[in-house]
């Protein structure tokens, strides 16, 4: 890897942008204006002494300061460093009860990205100067962080909107609804409840309106900028100064028509957009807000004399003793120095059944402590342990965004500046060409281009259909948090899937009985008497033993002398007989023997897939009950569907090889990654990711949220865990795999929708802008007025929203 030495970034070499060579050294750049800047003067990027700051601001994304809580100067790192502090330098001191001083200094901190344009980094919210998208904060804090722009949004959306409404009722209803108001009143009126929603509540899209034009970068927000821009002061001086206007264009009074209710209304619809966006960030957000909140906020220390004392978990040290008590969340990742315990790792495998964990076993921050007490050792803490490596991952991944995001700003950057072109190259024509009055007819023929071409439909397109596409799925189960998320899958051609909780049914059930030949017991009288003990444990397995015996509805006897060992089993006394349940090291630690084979009751089922309950009365093995994860039963008709459709099936577990295998045969899904972390799970979705696959991910639990965050789509179960739920962006609310068949349907009606509603505005705007312009009127002697333009832009969004209602009747 090489650096760049004008902006600091580390870069591949077989990959960088532009290179160039100077005093026989060959120097790598990011983009060709890197490159362009250093060969301007070499010189001053080769002087190691010096720091470049970035313009306007803006903080340079590769020489960001490496904490969010610190207000150390920026300062030069590489890729890999950065990657590692934009979510992490919070983690520690966001699980710490923050103080008012630290709070205020840390609002001042928090740095703020473009998800489309990574390079435009700055201290506090804003927009991107390039694409006008709201920037999405880099570090994120346990607690919920107020967010000064998603208040003001709403503000002046709620304000505007009250200011519209009686404005758009006022002027296209006012005659019918029987208000006899004077034309020149009327129009005083209209500008007086218009003005402040366009000059207020639009301010700031006349800020980005203006950004995109220093720029040089047109958007969207260049064509709002301009359409309600041009609708106001067209209509400001049709009731200031109607005169100016042809007299054909003039009523019987002398007014010009106005369209002041069309910018205000504008100016509305584009401020609900915003406030959507910015409440979809919030909840973002707490995605990871949510994983920071696993860990504790404290730790118990260990002294020397064997004393323990509490401590703020941002203040424990590596070679730390921490004692960790049942029911707790473990506060770092470590080893165990001193007693055993089972431990709940569903955080990091996904899987349900508890781990035993013992002297010099791993155990990891996060996870939590089922029953046993231990002291265990610090060796990763703050950024270094698998949670905030879990926090980084979702964190990156969820600030990515599908290239299709870009398409709006593409084109925009072709049809903003034909506006432009087209709307001066009228004025130009009509001042020289034109008959008299030049001046008004090139005036009118300019404003009724920027008029028609005010991106209504265009904007309207694609958010009317996901909104229409949205309630359609709710009512099939099929809940919709991602527009991108939508499009993109009906092109998904390769589906990963979790095991446990996605494709199984994520709760140990009883799934067998083996009675062993000559014990006196059956199935049913075997269950009773190992329920009869397993009521008085809290573990897992337990709960799944006596929830088979309920189900059966067996009496169950009282148990006494009861006695848990963490993780390994259990014993007592149940009506006179002495009783032992757990593994088979267990029974044979109390000199308790076992058959040379033990098989499953049914001979087609295989053990590897099930953890055995040994039970032995009185010293004498009499049982075993096997427990496992059973395979939803809606799980193969899914699978049958999604191979049908052509779909690639892939399995993604944390669990053993063999009962992933084993799983994954019964289903028919012929490749199977098994015993993965959650960061490798991440990690194959962008490796499959990188071999051009287009994927989505299936899961439920807390260890998927990286891997649903990295995927194309991804698809996570009603039934999960909240972080789950909020790294994807499509949720089946019945935890069923059949609703991605059902997604897969609705996206594909609402990708045609678009393009419907695409097709139709481009061919609307193709058509109107050069008859706004006056290509008609030598031929015919039409001239478009700014009345019969606001009312073609009217219909075309009328059109567009018609269509788009068509989505509810989708057959799925």
């Amino acid at each position: 890897m090489e650096r760049d030495p004008v902006c600091g970034m580390t870069v591949d070499p077989d990959k960088a942008a532009a290179k160039v060579e100077h005093s026989g050294k060959t120097h790598y750049f990011c983009a060709a204006g890197c490159a362009k800047r250093f060969q301007q003067a070499p010189e001053k990027y080769l002087q190691p002494a010096k720091t470049q700051s970035a313009p306007s601001g803006l903080v340079n994304l590769h020489t960001a300061s490496k904490s969010a809580a610190t207000a150390a100067a920026p300062a030069t790192m590489d890729a890999r460093q950065l990657h590692q502090s934009s979510a992490l330098p919070a983690v520690a001191e966001a699980l710490r009860a923050p103080t008012a001083e630290k709070t205020a200094a840390r609002e001042k901190q928090v740095r703020y990205t473009c998800p489309m344009h990574p390079q435009i980094v700055q201290v506090g919210p804003g927009s991107c100067p390039i694409c006008g998208m709201a920037l999405e904060p880099m570090d994120v804090f346990a607690e919920v962080e107020a967010d000064p722009e998603y208040d003001s949004m709403r503000l002046r959306f709620w304000l505007s909107a009250a200011l519209s409404a009686p404005l758009l009722v006022l002027a296209m209803f006012g005659e019918s609804l029987g208000l006899h108001v004077a034309p020149t009143l009327l129009h005083w009126i209209e500008f007086v409840l218009a003005t402040p929603v366009v000059l207020w509540g639009g301010w700031p899209f006349f800020q980005r309106f203006w950004a995109s034009l220093i720029n040089r970068s047109p958007n969207m927000f260049t064509l709002i900028g301009l359409g309600t821009g041009a609708a106001y002061l067209d209509s400001v001086i049709a009731t200031v100064f109607p005169q100016v206007f042809p007299a054909s264009f003039r009523d019987m009074q002398g007014g010009a028509p106005v369209y002041f209710e069309a910018a205000a209304v504008i100016t509305t619809l584009v401020l609900l957009g915003q406030v959507l966006e910015l409440r979809a960030r919030q909840r973002t957000s707490g995605a990871i807000r949510a994983l920071l909140n696993l860990a504790p906020q404290q730790a118990h220390r260990m002294a020397a004399a064997g004393s323990e004392r509490d401590i703020p978990l941002s203040e424990v040290q590596p070679g730390d003793l921490l004692r960790v008590r049942p029911g707790e969340r473990i506060p770092v990742d470590g080893t165990i120095r001193e007693g055993a315990s089972a431990v709940d790792e569903s955080m990091v495998t996904g899987e349900p059944m508890p781990v035993d964990k013992s002297i010099g076993d791993k155990v990891i921050g996060g996870t939590l402590n089922a029953s046993g007490s231990f002291v265990m050792e610090a060796e990763r803490v703050g950024s270094e342990t698998m949670l905030a490596q879990i926090v980084r991952l979702v964190s990156e991944a969820q600030r990515s965004r599908a290239p299709m995001q870009r398409l709006a700003d593409k084109v925009a950057a072709y049809f903003v500046p034909a506006v432009i072109a087209t709307a001066v190259l009228s004025f130009l024509g009509w001042m020289l060409l034109g008959p008299e009055p030049h001046f008004e007819h090139a005036l009118v023929a300019a404003v009724s281009v920027l008029i028609i071409a005010c991106p209504c439909a265009l904007g309207l397109a694609t958010p009317m259909s996901i909104m229409v596409a949205v309630g359609r799925g709710a009512h099939a189960g099929v809940l919709v948090r991602n527009a991108e998320a939508l499009e993109t899958l009906a092109k998904v051609d390769t589906l990963v899937v979790d095991k446990t909780g996605t494709v199984t049914e994520g709760k140990p059930r009883v799934t067998g009985i083996n009675v062993f030949a000559g014990s006196g017991f059956t199935g049913d009288s075997l269950l009773s008497i190992a329920a009869s003990l397993e009521r008085l444990s809290e573990h897992p397995l337990a709960r799944a033993v006596v929830a088979a015996a309920e189900e059966k509805h067996l009496q169950l006897a009282a148990a006494s002398e009861f006695r848990a060992t963490s993780g390994r089993g259990v014993e007592g006394v149940v009506s006179g007989k002495r009783v032992v349940a757990g593994t088979a090291s267990f029974l044979r630690e109390q000199g308790i023997d076992l058959p040379a084979e033990v098989h499953t009751p049914n001979p087609e089922q295989d053990s590897s897939t099930m953890t055995p309950i040994f039970v032995a009365v009185d010293r004498r093995t009499v049982g075993a009950i096997f427990v496992s994860d059973r395979i939803k039963p809606s799980t193969p008709e899914a699978i049958r569907a999604l191979r049908a459709d052509g779909i690639r099936l892939v399995m993604l577990t944390g669990d053993r090889r063999a009962v992933a295998a084993k799983v994954a045969s019964e289903l028919g899904i012929e490749e199977v990654e098994a015993e993965v972390q959650p960061q490798q799970k991440a990690e194959i979705i962008k490796r499959l990711r990188d071999q051009g696959r287009i994927v989505a991910m299936a899961g439920d639990g807390i260890n998927d949220a990286p891997a649903l965050a990295a995927a194309d789509v991804g698809i996570a179960m009603g039934t999960g865990t909240d972080v789950a739920i909020e790294s994807a962006g499509i949720v089946l609310l019945k935890g069923d795999l059949r609703g991605i068949v059902r997604a897969r349907r609705l996206s594909r009606a609402t990708i045609r929708n678009i393009r419907q509603n695409l097709a139709f505005a481009f061919l609307y705007n193709t058509l109107g802008i050069p008859i706004a312009a006056g290509l008609l009127y030598p031929f015919f002697g039409w001239l478009l007025s700014p009345m019969l333009a606001s009312a073609a832009m009217s219909f075309s969004s009328v059109s567009v929203i018609a269509n788009a209602l068509r989505l509810r009747k989708a057959a799925l």
